[in-house]
Formats: structure tokens, C-alpha cells, sequence
């Protein structure tokens, strides 16, 4: 793989060296019928930037805000129930 993406050009192989590792990792494996990407990942990421962690949003949530939430999905349910029964 590395030749054909050189072809002669042989000075300069390792700047292509993570976009062909890269490449290689996204293929489907013949031995284990799915790519390394996938197996290690779960998931075939297009670009390298798919592999970036997301960040640890635990600090982000407001604790009132989330209660709230809470309090508004249990409003729902109960409406859901309420209504639901009404049909019957």
C-alpha cells in the first residue's frame, strides 16, 4: 500500500505513514470480517477526528437544571399514562 501511494517518490514516505495507517485500520479484515477500527472502536471513523475523546461533560450540568428536567420528563410520563388510559 505504501508503494502504490508513493509510486517512486521514496523520500518522503513518512509524512504519508498515519494516513495510510490510518486507511489500513478502516478496511474490512478478511480474517475477522470486520475492520480494526470497528473492533477496537465499535465504529469506522471517517477522518481522524472522529477518534477524538469528547470531553467530560459532568461539570457542564447545572444540578438545579437537571432536576428540573427530571421533574418535566415525570410530568410526561404521567400525562402519557393518563392518557393512555382514557383509550381503553
Amino acid at each position: 500500500m505504501l508503494r502504490a501511494v508513493l509510486k517512486g517518490n521514496h523520500k518522503s514516505w513518512d509524512e504519508y505513514l498515519t494516513h495510510i495507517e490510518f486507511v489500513y485500520n478502516r478496511v474490512v479484515q478478511k480474517t475477522t470480517n470486520i475492520s480494526p477500527f470497528e473492533a477496537v472502536y465499535g465504529f469506522n471513523p471517517l477522518t481522524p477526528l472522529d477518534l477524538i475523546p469528547l470531553p467530560n461533560v459532568e461539570h457542564f450540568i447545572h444540578k438545579e437544571g437537571a432536576s428540573r428536567a427530571e421533574f418535566v420528563k415525570k410530568i410526561h410520563e404521567r400525562i402519557k399514562t393518563h392518557i393512555q388510559l382514557q383509550h381503553r
